[in-house]
């Protein structure tokens, strides 16, 4: 097993030849290129774990093939050589990320030094970003079928660059799921900036995204950078981007498509590059529809939807979680052990959680601190729940038909949703499993009102 894939690319052949004898004698796989042109068609057909790059070449310099192979995505460390180097071209080569420059003839002895610890650190590198990863999946507690494509969605997102919109229910993780996009990124070394937008009172906006200038508006004694500022280089999570006043839509809009912000009360334009994953638990389509949401911007930040699934239909993690959630609040709480009894777990298997995980998180937690025994049971479950809190109440009632006791049920649940879903019926719909179409019948049929603005039927 070799110690690593060296290419190593120069004009000199005398040069290629002496370096790639070395190199080969000391346990290392190597490649040679003598320009530009060829060093890139084998980086394209060739993974390699280091590079040495001679910086004059016959068709270009090794400082631009270093910024093209970046460019291409291309991470594995850089060692530029060079007999005449430049400071301009030292600069550059480091603002590049090259790990050092050697000046010619290179020492065999300093060339194996600088070899390994440049594969040291990227194996450094490498671990550090395999455990960010896991960490972030990891928070993404279930192994049932929907966290599983939920996971795979999440890596297939965390390797583009566009930006990604969230959807799905107060409470389902959508946060976990932006930290866990953010770790598994490229951009996992930058910073993950977050904004509440249902939080921040609209005249704040603009001055919490972009930031402002020392007397930009009373109260404003000092420079502060805004969330694009401070998220350059990573990336942006935008929570709660239905509640967005109309006015900053715009701004946001523009933001994104020229990658440019000016702080309030300046006039510096000022780069950034930002990621940007917004998070909803409304129908954007639906108000962009009805002009409540920019309709470009839904389409700026809906390049990547995924769907987060809610609790109710993946109630094979609840175990999984509720034991999870277990260990967390019992070493916060001081409580030494503390196990669920197979009947309390049944019982968080029934419930309905409207709150989702969220929900269950809290309610795990209230038994820890609760519970008189180290062994959680049903009764303990049941008392935390509540009396109205599951399902399986006191349904049927003596002399009763069941068809008014199947429509009361119905309307019951129509009710919970339609209030969740502020009346939208495309989103209860979608939530419900439903055709809207059938669900428009089933409200008409209940006496259930929709949202003001809705129409009276659905064709």
């Amino acid at each position: 097993m070799p110690r690593g894939h060296v290419l190593v690319v120069d004009d000199e052949r005398a040069i290629l030849t002496t370096l790639q004898k070395a190199l080969s004698l000391e346990g290392f796989a190597v490649d040679v290129a003598g320009g530009c042109r060829v060093a890139e068609e084998k980086v394209a057909r060739q993974s390699y774990d280091i590079a040495l790059l001679d910086v004059a070449l016959p068709d270009g310099d090794g400082v631009s093939l270093l910024e093209r192979l970046r460019k291409a995505g291309n991470d594995f460390p850089v060692i530029m050589m060079s007999g005449h180097a430049t400071v301009d071209a030292a600069v550059r080569a480091t603002r590049l990320g090259a790990f050092d420059f050697l000046e010619k003839p290179v020492s065999t002895d300093r060339l194996l030094l600088v070899l390994e610890n440049a594969l040291r650190l990227a194996r450094v590198e490498a671990e550090a970003t395999l455990l960010r990863t896991q960490a972030g999946l990891g928070e993404l507690v279930g192994e049932s079928r929907a966290m599983e494509q939920l996971r795979t969605q999440i890596e297939r997102a965390a390797k583009a660059a566009a930006n990604v919109l969230l959807i799905g229910e107060r409470g389902t993780g959508k946060e976990v799921v932006a930290r866990a996009i953010h770790s598994s990124s490229k951009r996992s070394k930058g910073p993950l900036e977050k904004m509440n937008c249902a939080a921040i009172p609209s005249e704040l906006f603009e001055s919490e995204l972009f930031g402002h200038e020392a007397g930009a508006f009373t109260g404003a004694t000092k420079q502060r950078r805004g969330k694009f500022e401070r998220a350059s280089g990573g990336t942006l999570f935008l929570d709660e981007i239905g509640d967005m006043p109309l006015a900053m839509q715009a701004k946001l809009l523009r933001v994104l498509q020229e990658r440019e912000i000016e702080r309030v009360g300046g006039n510096e334009v000022l780069k950034v590059d930002v990621r940007v994953v917004a998070a909803t638990n409304r129908d954007l389509a639906t108000m962009s529809q009805e002009e409540k949401f920019r309709p470009d911007l839904y389409d700026r930040l809906n390049v990547l939807p995924l769907f987060i699934p809610p609790l109710r239909n993946r109630r094979e993690d609840i175990p999984t979680l509720a034991r999870h959630f277990l260990e967390l609040a019992r070493r916060a709480n001081d409580r030494p052990s503390m196990v669920f009894g197979k009947d309390a777990e049944q019982a968080l298997v029934s419930h309905s959680y409207p709150g989702n995980v969220r929900e269950l998180k809290n309610l795990v937690e209230r038994l820890v601190i609760l519970s008189p025994d180290d062994t959680i049971g049903d009764a303990d479950v049941r008392a935390c729940l509540g009396p109205s809190s599951t399902p399986t109440g006191n349904i049927f009632r003596t002399g009763v038909p069941f068809r008014v006791l199947s429509e009361e049920s119905e309307r019951a649940i129509l009710e919970q949703a339609l209030q969740h879903y502020g009346g939208q019926m495309a989103a209860t719909a979608r939530a419900l499993g439903l055709e809207r179409s059938h669900l428009y019948k089933k409200c008409r049929a209940l006496g259930l009102r929709r949202a003001e603005g809705e129409p009276e039927d659905e064709a």
